[in-house]
């Protein structure tokens, strides 16, 4: 990592032609300066690949950097310092930008057959990845699983953008806007900012156990492990959160009140109760639609029983419960998880649920069902806003969620 007075981007430069945007992405970057500590800045030293120099010099790079631009894995390598090494030690955070298809198949293969490579496998600093290339390569299935399978790693994707892009075509593939990606290293080099410092955020998440006898439940395949990223990403931006959790198998969240229930009742009777204060309503949790008229004391025996009718009695809609009480500037937040017809659903349940968002996210896409680590979805909102939330990790999902609701509240 670097020393405390300066942040370090290792900026990865591939083939690309998107590539002469990395002078803009330089300069930008070592424009940032830290409020709190103007004497820190960004340093920001550039690997540039065989296939990116055929599209910008060294010689660019080095002059916007102050840095040498480096090539090649041995060049000037020596016992202390192997490059790969060095840099990757150096680095406060890895940004490939642009970054092609090649680039990231190596990347979630373990590949390291060039110095970008080698130092992408050894860096333990934050990587950011900005995808630029042609319509058909990003949609390519590998394309598609190789970013899902290094979005649960833990890598950031920064874009693509749809657009028109240099081979003719129009489409997802463009490098992601200058901005944009500066705006993901600078959240790195200030911390995220406590912008909902003040805010009371209510979070639910997980599913719920309706019970048919002492064994048996009807429950659904929820991990809440999208209710509990929600969590984390509002607490950091200084929320004071309560989880109100179903049964899942995760770790306490720092910093926030955990109601654990186990039933729909349960969940209903711990959201309503403080649902009143809460500035923000997320509900992230999948409670069941139905429970048991009864439940048996004991258990029903298989042995000698031909059949069994069960009889289903609806449960408490808790979301239309919270969004029939709303008060004004509160906002409530859904998620839908549908199999088919995802915005045509998505924007029925927002206007019938009283909601001012909701997250539509298709169950049955690879990376986006339940219990992955991955996800991606549709944000709607009742004003008519629509935002993709592209295939990344489920903690990088809820912090582009979260910072769209900063900005709603701050328009409040």
């Amino acid at each position: 990592m670097g020393d405390a007075g300066r942040f370090t981007v290792v900026l990865g430069v591939t083939g690309s032609i998107a590539a002469y945007k990395a002078a803009e992405i330089v300069r930008a970057l070592r424009a940032l300066r830290d409020p709190a500590a103007p004497e820190r800045r960004v340093n920001v030293r550039v690997i540039l690949t065989a296939n990116g120099a055929q599209f910008i010099t060294p010689v660019t790079l080095q002059t916007l950097t102050g840095n040498k631009v480096y090539t090649d894995t041995f060049a000037d390598a020596d016992a202390w310092d192997v490059q790969h090494i060095g840099l990757a030690d150096d680095a406060d955070v890895l940004l490939i930008a642009p970054a092609s298809a090649n680039i990231i198949a190596k990347l979630a293969h373990g590949l390291a057959d060039d110095l970008l490579s080698s130092v992408a496998l050894a860096v333990t600093a934050p990587l950011l990845v900005a995808p630029a290339m042609n319509v058909h390569m990003w949609e390519h299935t590998a394309t598609q699983e190789n970013v899902a399978t290094l979005a649960t790693r833990g890598v950031s994707f920064i874009g693509p953008a749809v657009g028109e892009l240099a081979c003719g075509y129009t489409g997802n593939g463009r490098l992601a806007p200058v901005p944009e990606i500066v705006a993901a290293v600078e959240r790195l080099f200030l911390g995220t900012p406590k912008d909902l410092t003040g805010v009371q955020v209510l979070v639910t998440a997980g599913p719920t156990r309706e019970f048919i006898d002492p064994v048996r439940y009807i429950s659904n395949p929820s991990t809440g492990k999208m209710g509990y990223a929600l969590a984390r990403a509002a607490a950091a931006h200084g929320a004071q959160v309560t989880l109100v959790s179903g049964p899942v198998n995760l770790p306490a969240v720092p910093g926030v009140t955990q109601i654990n229930v186990v039933s729909n009742a349960e969940m209903a009777a711990a959201v309503l109760a403080i649902a009143g204060e809460a500035d923000i309503i997320i509900a992230a949790a999948a409670p069941a639609d139905f429970t048991p008229r009864t439940t048996a004391t004991q258990k029903i025996k298989k042995h000698g029983v031909t059949g069994e009718t069960l009889e289903l009695l609806p449960t408490t809609d808790i979301l239309a419960t919270v969004g029939a009480s709303k008060h004004p500037g509160q906002l409530i937040v859904a998620f839908a998880a549908e199999t088919e017809r995802l915005e045509e659903y998505a924007a029925e349940k927002l206007t019938r649920k009283n909601a001012d968002v909701i997250i539509a996210n298709d169950v049955t896409a690879p990376g986006a069902g339940f219990a992955a680590d991955t996800n991606s979805a549709v944000l709607l909102t009742r004003d008519g806003s629509r935002v993709e939330l592209k295939m990344q990790s489920k903690d990088a999902m809820a912090e582009q969620i979260i910072e769209f609701l900063v900005g709603m509240v701050k328009s409040l």
